[in-house]
């Protein structure tokens, strides 16, 4: 940790005021003093509402701040809502590097000079983000337009430090202000830190788009880039040019004619067939990410890039998932309240009823209004909400489906404010567990698997010898055990005796003389 860093972060958040965020208490109230002693601070955006303040701190303090402030936007359970939402508008878009110095780092991890697979390359960035930047360039063997994206040089021993940096500050929190436990920012931190790991990865990147290219080839929702695998490595991802327009550009889409309808309900479809169908979703699908094929208006595509953040989850999370979001499509709280039991989201001594009712509470509200109007995402999150109030440990996938979801709804909400969520999610998950769990698919597995009895089943009758050998020994094991127990308590009863008569006659002796 570095004094003149933490000091450049403590005058950050003193000049946008940000000791509003904290619980009133010794530490929070003295803490901007002590600040405005060291040196002469100038108030900024004093106007503004505490989350555009924090947005535009954290746009200051640089890109992985940015990057911190885009995560914590999804965790609308323990941020209020303007916040989130001041947050959600952080953008990614931070001054580039010089284009010389992302050449020279292209060239040393290829090991060989620019020119020697490309031509034509743009030293000025088609984008720059925090991590890297993307710089465009023809690969010589084919004549196909590519991008390189490259890391930002330097960049891990700043994140390193920074990290370091927030993990001081969220113990400091949690220590020293009342009720700094339930702001769970340690987690929030170490969230952070495995998604940006995550992202300073290359190569991983290029593995993840490639499998996702893969379940979505020839498809008409999804299009993912080709990815040039073998001038991948780990600092430096080569993947061909697409060509499309921002999701967020609604204007150039309109005056194209795309059919919204239809691109909103694909993209509900795009993430129920990442979750469900492949169990391998692309987990950072927020606008910059995401742009759209126009070439056939009435037929419009996803593009989706920047797989370095990938969601996967168990068979079982998927199955109670599944469950969980059918029961609540059918309003069905009880089922909603059994699925979180049987999953071991919450404990199993919860009690059903009340936790019902508490789901109850949460959904009836919602479904006052047409079907349109209810976020389903919301609703979700608030599903969690109560179920953290009965001991609810979320795992990280599940928050990663969280911010996945919670993107995708306010895209297509974007897109087509009529979106109705029910109408294209139900029928694809009533399909895919009638399909899932279906009689046809459990003999189609099990024929799928008679190879493997095949050579299991010579085996077996010696396997079961084995185990009834070693059931005999380990109960013969037991029975010695217990019997060991029962000498040792029938001597502790001696010995308590003794003790007992003992002390009755050193008594006794005593009273005597």
């Amino acid at each position: 940790m570095t004094f003149f860093r933490l000091y450049k972060i403590l005058t950050v958040f003193r000049a946008y005021q940000l000791n509003e965020l904290l619980p009133t208490n010794r530490f929070s109230k003295w803490l901007p003093i002590l600040i405005s002693c060291l040196f002469w601070i100038r108030p900024k955006a004093k106007h503004e509402e505490i989350g555009e303040r924090l947005r535009q701190a954290l746009q200051e303090l640089g890109p992985v701040w940015i990057k911190f402030g885009q995560m914590i936007s999804t965790r609308r359970d323990v941020l209020s809502k303007d916040i989130a939402d001041s947050l959600a508008k952080l953008q990614d878009q931070v001054d580039p590097f010089d284009g010389k110095v992302a050449k020279q780092l292209i060239e040393k991890a290829l090991g060989q000079p620019i020119d020697y697979y490309f031509s034509d390359f743009d030293e000025q960035p088609l984008a720059s983000a925090s991590i890297a930047q993307v710089h465009t360039a023809i690969l010589k063997r084919s004549q196909a337009e590519i991008v390189i994206k490259v890391l930002r040089p330097n960049i891990i021993p700043v994140i390193k430090a920074d990290i370091g940096l927030m993990y001081w500050l969220a113990k400091q929190f949690t220590k020293r202000i009342k009720f700094g436990a339930k702001l769970r920012a340690i987690e929030i931190v170490r969230d952070y830190e495995l998604t940006l790991m995550k992202e300073l990865d290359l190569q991983q990147e290029a593995y993840n788009t490639i499998r996702l290219r893969d379940n979505f080839i020839n498809s008409n929702i999804l299009y993912i880039p080709y990815i040039y695998q073998e001038l991948c490595r780990e600092t430096i991802l080569v993947e061909e040019h697409i060509k499309g327009v921002p999701i967020g550009d609604i204007q150039t889409l309109k005056q194209h004619n795309i059919d919204m309808k239809l691109l909103a309900e694909r993209g509900v479809q795009a993430f129920f067939t990442q979750v469900f169908k492949d169990n391998f979703f692309h987990a950072d699908m927020h606008p910059g990410n995401i742009f759209i094929d126009i070439t056939e208006p009435q037929n419009p595509r996803y593009i989706g890039i920047d797989c370095a953040i990938i969601g996967i989850l168990t068979e079982d999370d998927q199955h109670y998932l599944a469950e969980n979001f059918l029961a609540f499509f059918n309003q069905d709280y009880r089922k909603i309240a059994e699925t979180y039991i049987a999953s071991g989201w919450v404990p199993e001594s919860t009690d059903p009823i009340a936790f019902e009712m508490a789901m109850r509470n949460v959904c009836e509200p919602a479904f006052a209004k047409p079907l349109a109007e209810i976020s389903f995402s919301q609703i979700l999150l608030k599903l969690f909400d109560v179920a953290r109030r009965f001991e609810m440990e979320i795992q990280p996938q599940l928050i990663l489906l969280q911010k996945t979801l919670f993107y995708i709804e306010g895209l297509g909400r974007q897109l087509y404010p009529e979106l109705d969520l029910w109408q294209t999610a139900k029928p694809f998950l009533e399909k895919w567990y009638e399909d899932k769990y279906s009689a046809k698919t459990i003999i189609q597995q099990a024929w799928a698997s008679l190879p493997q009895w095949r050579t299991l089943l010579p085996e077996l009758p010696a396997k079961l010898n084995d185990y009834a050998r070693m059931t005999k020994q380990m109960n013969h094991q037991i029975k010695q055990i217990n019997h060991e127990l029962t000498c040792r308590k029938k001597r502790e009863r001696i010995l308590y005796s003794l003790i007992g008569i003992l002390t009755i006659l050193f008594m006794s002796m005593l009273i005597i003389h």
